[in-house]
């Protein structure tokens, strides 16, 4: 009560102890509005005016402290519990009832209604505190809207589990049929899959190259059949139709691609990516293959009317050359062995050629009259045939055909054998490039082994070491198709390379205990750096004694850690994605000793990071360092250096991971160790060969 009367006796005008007629009828309009709003239900018990008023004054006092507003609150609630007032009606009715206490503050802080008809003469009016009053009740009911919200929804969440969401089953569609229901997905679906975008990749639209594929389909039907059909009698009015109707077909596949696909066709433009639809269709019109588009849907056709069926008025269809070339180009780009398609397009080159011979051949004879010479074709067996065989012979200079005995045949039969010649010698001399890409790499390999036995037979290096040497080509040949990757990496840009690096690579460094928590890009330049190693069988990754500069991540394959007297006994077999050598790369004072021998078990291809690759990388990674030396100090102090490995610790803790295969990121090199004692030093074709 202490602090009501120093309030009183300080602020007489602001904080009455008797409360005037117009504030008790503001107190009588608040308790009826409590009463409608239920609010006077949450007190327990009559609280007089007086005491109300003290617990106004203390919470405005509380608010003006320095202190944070919750240890004032603190103090109030410890002076309050002595008052015998009842604290959680009043802080539930404060919250939930804005509108009943703001006619408290209303009494608490009167502020003065300056009218001719209400003002008292000799009233002193402090604007200034008056402005301070309208600012505390401001402040004072954003902090009660605050704490209103945070006492309706609460930050901490209930102990209860959180319900789990159901999963979305997708709707199932059936379509009846007889007796039976059929499940299908609903058109809407296939329309959404089907959807042609607004721009299309030419080079990774697999939608786009399938179209290609039916547009070469149509070309090459009108290449193949109206050469036919204008020199042999394959038009008959009974299949005239079905002529037709292949025909329109064809012709709608172009105008498709024409109207449809190739204005859609994205294109670059001083290193941009152009979408536009504008832009690409201004681009397509100003290219040459917008032009012969155009003329290959010329509908010559109508001619038919005037003088009939005959297909030479569709010979315009063939201009429709640049589409097939460009399916052969996307195709062959994302096949895995295109020199195969390469192969086939070559030996459909022969035989168009052979098909076009042999129609030109037919129309000679008709033209000399079929039977009139032992030259032309005597109108025998299936006509076809005949002319295709004779063609075959004579393109290829076979020989032994009935010699020409008009001016015309001779001349015929000439130009035949010329074009035969050059075109023939081109195609073979094509197949033989073709199949020579496709052995390059087995050419180049044995180049490789052969030059490298023949350097050793020179020295005469023991056969032991010759049979490891060829096992190590034949392996590493046999198990990625190459023998040095790093050639084809150093053509692509540093980008390129770290992204090839990453996509192979990172799973595996990834899961190694003793990066975790490292920098992301320090992981990525360490891929970089990496160099992969293939042991044979029986090869020792290091021998007890030795320095070791290097640590060592398992791609592929098993090593075994030997101890025991003898140094035979396996302690532990460690697979893929295991490390080992770890401690002795992060000891800042060197001088880390092998404790054991690790040898291959079988074939296994490790990478290997040297310590001096390491600092390097480092440097630029100050957190990623610290990280790392930690963790070799920790495991240097929890292992005894009886029971250690060759600098291997438990950061790994993948001896049993799975085994992931994938292609080295750079050439594995032969493992010098794995020669033998009293071998000489060689160097081939970037590999070491010594002791």
């Amino acid at each position: 009560m202490c602090v009501h009367k120093y309030t009183h006796r300080h602020f007489p005008s602001l904080f009455p102890c008797e409360v005037s007629d117009r504030h008790t009828q503001t107190i009588a309009r608040a308790q009826k509005g409590q009463n409608e709003l239920g609010a006077g239900q949450l007190f327990q018990g009559k609280i007089s005016v007086k005491k109300l008023n003290m617990f106004f004054i203390l919470l405005f006092l509380a608010s003006l402290s320095p202190l944070p507003f919750k240890y004032n609150i603190r103090g109030l609630v410890e002076h309050l519990e002595g008052q015998d007032i009842n604290l959680v009606g009043c802080c539930a009715s404060l919250v939930q009832n804005l509108t009943f206490h703001s006619y408290y503050f209303a009494i608490l802080f009167p502020i003065p209604y300056h009218s001719t008809e209400d003002k008292r003469p000799g009233t002193p009016i402090n604007e200034y505190a008056q402005a301070q009053l309208q600012d505390i009740i401001k402040k004072m009911r954003e902090r009660t809207a605050t704490y209103k919200e945070k006492m309706t929804d609460p930050v901490i969440s209930s102990p209860e589990p959180s319900p789990t969401a159901k999963e979305v089953k997708p709707e199932e569609h059936y379509c009846d049929m007889l007796c039976c229901k059929f499940k299908r997905p609903p058109v809407k679906e296939y329309m959404k899959k089907m959807k042609l975008p607004d721009s299309i990749d030419a080079y990774t639209d697999r939608r786009y190259i399938g179209w290609l594929f039916l547009v070469t389909v149509a070309y090459n039907w009108n290449c193949w059949f109206i050469p036919l059909r204008l020199v042999f009698p394959v038009q008959t009015s009974s299949n005239m139709i079905y002529w037709i109707i292949i025909d329109i077909l064809c012709d709608i596949c172009y105008i498709c691609d024409l109207v449809i696909f190739q204005p859609r066709v994205q294109f670059v433009r001083g290193g941009d990516i152009i979408v536009s639809k504008i832009e690409m269709k201004k681009f397509y019109r100003s290219t040459l293959k917008f032009r012969l588009d155009v003329l290959s849907i010329i509908p010559f056709d109508v001619l038919y009317v005037v003088f009939g069926f005959n297909a030479v008025f569709r010979a315009n269809k063939v201009v429709k050359h640049l589409t097939f070339f460009e399916f052969n180009d996307r195709l062959e780009a994302i096949m895995d062995k295109a020199y195969i398609y390469r192969v086939i397009r070559t030996t459909g080159y022969l035989l168009f050629i052979l098909h076009v011979n042999a129609c030109i051949y037919y129309w000679a004879s008709t033209y000399e009259g079929l039977g009139s010479t032992r030259w032309v074709y005597d109108g025998q067996g299936n006509m076809y045939l005949r002319c295709y065989y004779w063609a075959v012979r004579t393109l290829i200079t076979i020989g032994g055909l009935p010699e020409p005995v008009t001016m015309f045949e001779i001349i015929f039969q000439l130009l035949n054998f010329f074009s035969g010649v050059f075109v023939f010698s081109s195609l073979i001399g094509q197949m033989r490039d073709v199949i020579g890409a496709a052995t390059a790499g087995q050419n180049y390999y044995r180049a490789c082994m052969d030059n490298t036995v023949s350097y050793m037979n020179t020295y005469t290096i023991p056969k032991i070491v010759q049979n490891r040497v060829r096992t190590w080509y034949e392996y590493t040949w046999d198990s990625q198709g190459m023998l040095d990757e790093s050639e084809l990496l150093e053509q692509m840009p540093g980008k390129m390379q770290l992204a090839i690096a990453v996509d192979v690579n990172f799973a595996i460094v990834n899961k190694v205990d003793l990066f975790k928590g490292c920098d992301t890009q320090m992981i990525y330049d360490m891929l970089l750096r990496l160099k992969s190693i293939v042991y044979l069988p029986g090869d020792f990754v290091c021998k007890k004694g030795e320095i070791g500069r290097e640590m060592y991540i398992i791609k592929q394959g098993e090593v075994q850690v030997l101890g025991g007297p003898d140094g035979t006994k396996v302690l532990v077999t460690l697979r893929a994605g295991a490390v080992f050598g770890e401690i002795s790369l992060l000891a800042a004072s060197g001088g880390n000793r092998r404790t054991a021998n690790v040898v291959a078990h079988g074939f296994a291809n490790l990478f290997i990071l040297d310590k001096k690759t390491l600092n390097e990388i480092l440097v630029h990674y100050p957190d990623s360092e610290k990280l790392l030396r930690k963790k070799g100090n920790h495991q240097r102090v929890s292992l005894s250096p009886g029971s250690r490995s060759p600098g291997r610790g438990t950061a790994d803790g993948s001896a049993e991971a799975e085994r992931k295969r994938s292609s080295p990121l750079l050439s594995p090199e032969l493992p010098m160790k794995a020669l033998g004692r009293g071998a000489l030093p060689i160097v081939t074709h970037g590999f070491n060969l010594s002791q």
